[in-house]
């Protein structure tokens, strides 16, 4: 909440509660009450700008009727001194404000103050927060839950870095494991098939199968040539992984960086199993009694973790068994650790080793099971589950002329992050992934994204900063001089359309703290295209370039608070922002 908004509902707490003692003093109420009220702001500005149920919380203490408490503080409140102009009961005894003119002033000259920082908070008091997103395999190209995951993870890290936290963003690299054995292996049958021919050696029907693989065979051996087709398949496999990996791992940074992310942090996950972190992890939940050996490998007793866990949160022993919990393997019976060990074990280095306060992880839904037994685990060794937040976010369906399309134009293979980047400008795609909470399912229009109408949202917002653009350059060829505005000037402005444009630049602020705690940028998207609608409606009504000179300013001062607040939104979720179009 912007600091002026946070004083009015300080202004507003302190009148009420002098109204109610100076009642108490002329013996129209019992009692000084302590009882704690809420004060919010109306959906429907009629009902004042912002409102109290002050009278009904106090009733029972008071023992008195709501409408009798609030008349008696109507009858006996001052609001001099503060942004209110009159306070009026309605209803059972609600207490509606309703704000003057220099409030309006301040939000605006707030606005200005703070230029590019308007928006920004202290909420998150520096704590440290890990967001990791995408975490693609880096044995084939990313596909559509990537995109989506790209955009929500690093709006959000934006997000919670305006509220005050100290955000850094992390890429999980799966560079060890059955997915990296699996690459080695379908790289291997590639490169002997270039030599032998394909009907030579056959490709297994779990092995990576996309022509990704075939280029990177290719690739290797216009390097090596067949100096590799006789050597053992250890040392084949090797070579063909340490050349094709970091192909791989630079693709994915490239087109990510196209897309706009960068990352503070590219994490190997070899570097657990080197160091030794993957072993200290299982030792200590073998420590703390929570595996067991069985068929010749190590379990996790993740059934009694979670029993435990879900008892303690009230559920009954009989809605536990309908979920069919399952004990985990951390190391095969071949005495390789599972992806379930390192996972534990990448958690805790983020939360333990390098101290972050909160891991926040996006995934798609379709590991919802995996939550629950991973904050348990975490639980397990000591380190705390509830520090792991997660994410779930559903599919992505792409449609075209209004039906499904799953196919690229340009391949006709499914459709992959380049490939979507390729046709729909990276300004659509950032924006349109982040119109819908991350929980529900997405439907994205590729004829939408490409066009240039207010029926495409990011157009929309970014033709509203052009259009007020277009004003300033209007009015500097028109030699009008633009001046700053005094309190009284801004105090002018007291159309409706301007004062609810207004109360929508106030509330920026808590917005984005509210989509901070909510782990919801859409809520961001949703602000700026609101914003925008606000404008073009006051645009509309309003003659900027009027024939009063200080209303005039006025209108000239609220059109900029409006373009640099569109710009500081836009630049935070990474949009471009034009001057014309």
């Amino acid at each position: 909440m912007s600091y002026i908004v946070n004083q009015v509902q300080s202004q507003l707490r302190e009148c009420v509660m002098a109204a109610i003692t100076k009642a108490c003093e002329k013996g129209e109420v019992s009692l000084v009450p302590q009882t704690a009220f809420n004060v919010e702001i109306p959906a429907d500005s009629a009902n004042g700008d912002f409102s109290t149920n002050a009278a009904m919380a106090w009733a029972r203490e008071l023992r008195s009727a709501p409408r009798k408490i609030a008349d008696a503080i109507v009858s006996n409140i001052s609001l001099e001194g503060t942004y209110f102009a009159r306070c009026e009961c309605a209803g059972p005894g609600f207490l509606n404000f309703y704000l003057d003119g220099s409030y309006y002033a301040a939000i605006l000259m707030d606005v200005k103050a703070k230029g590019k920082d308007y928006g920004r908070s202290d909420y998150g008091k520096n704590e440290r927060i890990n967001v990791e997103f995408v975490s693609a395999n880096p044995t084939g190209p990313m596909h559509m839950g990537n995109a989506r995951g790209g955009a929500l993870g690093d709006c959000l890290a934006a997000v919670l870095d305006y509220a005050g936290f100290d955000v850094e963003k992390e890429f999980y690299i799966n560079d060890a494991g059955n997915q990296i054995e699996k690459f080695a292996l379908s790289l291997d049958i590639r490169y002997q098939q270039i030599y032998k021919g394909e009907d030579a050696v056959e490709l297994p029907e779990d092995s990576y199968h996309g022509e990704d693989i075939k280029v990177r065979a290719q690739e290797f051996a216009d390097a090596y040539g067949d100096k590799y087709i006789d050597a053992t398949q250890e040392e084949r496999r090797a070579a063909l992984t340490e050349f094709a990996l970091p192909k791989n791992i630079q693709a994915m940074k490239d087109n990510l960086t196209k897309y706009r992310i960068e990352y503070d942090t590219w994490f190997k996950e070899s570097v657990l199993h080197n160091g030794g972190e993957v072993k200290d992890t299982i030792d200590l939940l073998t420590k703390n009694g929570y595996t067991y050996e069985k068929d010749g490998a190590l379990w996790y007793k993740n059934t009694e973790v979670q029993t435990k866990k879900l008892l303690a949160a009230g559920k009954t022993q009989e809605e536990i068994d309908k979920l069919e919990l399952k004990d985990d393997v951390l190391i095969r019976a071949n005495g390789i650790p599972t992806y379930f060990a390192a996972d534990i074990a990448y958690h805790r280095n983020k939360l333990e080793v390098r101290k972050f306060d909160t891991a926040i992880d996006i995934w798609g839904a379709d590991h919802h099971g995996h939550v629950a037994r991973m904050q348990g685990a975490l639980d397990a060794i000591g380190v705390g589950g509830d520090k792991l937040k997660v994410i779930l976010m559903q599919l992505v369906r792409l449609t075209r002329d209004g039906e499904v399309v799953r196919m690229s134009k340009r391949t006709g293979k499914a459709i992959t992050l380049v490939d979507l980047l390729e046709e729909i400008p990276i300004d659509a795609v950032r924006f349109l992934f982040n119109m819908r909470e991350p929980g529900s399912q997405m439907e994205f229009d590729l004829d939408l994204a490409v066009e240039q109408s207010s029926k495409n949202p990011v157009y929309y917002c970014q033709y509203a900063h052009a259009r007020i653009c277009s004003i300033f350059k209007k009015l500097a060829a028109d030699g009008v001089e633009v001046k700053e505005c005094s309190v009284e000037d801004l105090k002018l402005l007291v159309a409706e359309e301007e004062k609810e444009l207004i109360r929508h630049l106030a509330s920026l602020t808590s917005e984005i703290v509210t989509a901070a705690k909510n782990y919801d940028p859409a809520r961001i998207t949703r602000y700026v295209v609101e914003l925008a609608t606000l404008f073009h409606k006051f645009y509309n009504s309003c003659r900027v370039q009027c024939d009063d000179e200080s209303l005039m300013q006025a209108r000239i001062y609220l059109c900029a608070c409006v373009r640099d607040t569109v710009k500081n939104v836009l630049e935070m979720l990474k949009i471009t922002v034009p001057e014309s179009m």
